[in-house]
């Protein structure tokens, strides 16, 4: 079924460069304060993540929500989502990656690309509380990867009613060579002076024979995930981590409505982050792939677009009861789109 097409999304005018986009998402877009209440939830290695709560309201929707690499819940398209599902009823809890909230954690492994553990925890902690009549996740580019993943190592039995990606860099090989070119140096070095920082705060947990000169010359992704990602995560070198972590290999294996949201300019995207085919083959995956947007960015002419498009389609799948013996083609057909190719080269 195709699901590629001309997307509802118009930039904002004067907001058609996909650097400009990124940006302008970060810095001109109104992110709203939020009250939150932080829980702590103990992991069975002896970790620890945090999740910071909104809403908090029994009887109604969840909405779960991922951020991007090195960031955390208090990132502006975090607070932009959870404002959003606020006003329209739902409660808001967003998930701090290991070591995103302020403190670091009690590890020398963190989070990665592919690190489902402790989403699933938290989903099955959330699922089963009886509080919800259902759960929905939103993960912007690290985590709609970690989220694709988590959906299809769960397959029918997942507990999320439904899901949408942001800007995924789902194939993570490809979005590494991209974010080798020169041209992006200025967000990976806020990427590697961010770890840097990290790694430091934890040296008393580093293994024999590593320091922090050990990370000295990380510049790009490889370099990253050669140095850390891979051996403190139990991967054999890089290619190893991106094979088994990239999320378009587990988009078949996906029993739940998921809307997977590309810009064809994403600059931290390769050629291998658009899964049309896959998409096409599945009933349950919706790709939209907007003309222009950026990285996490999606500055529309119509305010509140990013927010709108992924609530609208949260919102119009069923009931979780009803859900497995609804329509799903037809329910897909609704966010069905005219067919036309995305980019076939890296920016």
């Amino acid at each position: 079924m195709p699901t590629i097409g001309e997307s509802s999304f118009r930039p904002a005018y004067g907001l058609v460069n996909p650097h400009v986009q990124t940006l302008a998402g970060a810095a001109l877009r109104q992110a709203p304060l939020l009250s939150y209440r932080r829980e702590r939830v103990e992991t069975a290695d002896g970790d620890f993540f945090d999740v910071d709560w909104a809403g908090d309201k029994d009887g109604g929707r969840l909405l779960l929500l991922l951020h991007g690499l090195e960031s955390s819940s208090n990132a502006g398209y975090i607070r932009r989502m959870a404002h959003a599902g606020l006003r329209r009823g739902w409660t808001v809890a967003a998930l701090n990656f290991r070591g995103c909230s302020g403190e670091p954690n009690r590890l020398y492994r963190a989070y990665h690309s592919g690190a489902t553990e402790d989403v699933r925890q938290l989903i099955d902690r959330v699922a089963g509380s009886g509080r919800f009549i259902g759960v929905s996740a939103v993960g912007y580019s690290l985590g709609g990867n970690v989220l694709l993943k988590a959906l299809g190592e769960e397959g029918a039995g997942c507990r999320l009613t439904a899901a949408a990606a942001v800007s995924v860099p789902c194939d993570l090989a490809s979005s590494a060579a991209a974010m080798a070119h020169k041209t992006h140096s200025f967000y990976m070095r806020r990427f590697v002076v961010a770890l840097r920082a990290k790694l430091a705060s934890k040296r008393h947990l580093f293994p024999p024979g590593i320091s922090l000169e050990t990370f000295r010359e990380m510049r790009t992704f490889r370099d990253i995930d050669t140095l850390y990602t891979a051996p403190a995560h139990g991967f054999l070198d890089a290619e190893d981590y991106w094979r088994q972590c990239s999320g378009c290999a587990f988009l078949p294996a996906i029993r739940r409505p998921v809307l997977l949201l590309q810009a064809d300019d994403d600059p931290f995207l390769g050629p291998g982050c658009y899964p049309c085919a896959e998409a096409a083959a599945s009933q349950w995956v919706t790709l939209d792939i907007t003309r222009g947007g950026g990285h996490v960015g999606f500055v529309a002419r119509q305010r509140g677009w990013l927010e709108n498009r992924v609530l609208d389609f949260l919102e119009a799948v069923p009931e979780p009861d009803t859900l497995l013996s609804c329509r799903l083609p037809t329910f897909k057909a609704r966010f069905q789109l005219s067919p036309r190719d995305p980019k076939t080269d890296s920016t």
